[in-house]
């Protein structure tokens, strides 16, 4: 009995679908491998963020705030002032507290290496729902200067599943800043 040859490769039909499951097989395990390393590697570079000082979610918020303003590599003017009128809102500050409070973020923000420390404050201190509004706010600024950038699409991404949140929350607050 003839098996059939198909291809350049001279292999049977079965042996190139077992090849094809292999070969994902092999990409899936190389793919597990590399994000545990790479975790690893983190690890030891970026030692574990320490907290901020006295838990305090208020200073947490206004930094990724400005954070998201800045990961298109432009802090708009639009950016800054939306800042403003959110920590004036979530705060019942006034115009020269809130653009205090902002000043001192933009320094802790300047200074941090990852989000990780600022969203662990505002997931202990904030319940979901709160969170939720959060997602709204920091939308709000990523949209404030009329473009939408993929980088921004991204962090928001990361700090919306950061934050607890799933992907349809995080939609669910981009449409809202959106109508706002």
């Amino acid at each position: 009995m003839q098996i059939q040859k198909c291809g350049a490769e001279g292999l049977a039909p079965f042996q190139i679908l077992t090849l094809k499951r292999i070969r994902g097989l092999f990409t899936k395990v190389r793919a597990a491998y590399l994000r545990r390393m790479l975790n690893l590697i983190s690890r030891l570079l970026y030692p574990t963020p320490e907290p901020l000082p006295g838990s305090d979610a208020g200073l947490a918020l206004a930094a990724l705030l400005v954070r998201v303003a800045r990961t298109d590599n432009f802090y708009a003017f639009e950016e800054v002032e939306r800042i403003d009128r959110i920590l004036m809102a979530r705060h019942g500050f006034g115009a020269f507290e809130a653009a205090a409070m902002r000043v001192e973020a933009e320094k802790l923000e300047a200074e941090a290496p990852d989000t990780v420390r600022f969203t662990r404050a505002l997931k202990e201190a904030v319940p979901l729902e709160e969170r939720k509004a959060l997602a709204v706010a920091l939308w709000e600024v990523a949209l404030a200067d009329g473009e939408r950038d993929a980088g921004e699409d991204n962090e928001l991404r990361v700090l919306a599943r950061l934050l607890g949140l799933t992907d349809v929350e995080s939609a669910e607050a981009r449409h809202m800043a959106a109508r706002a």
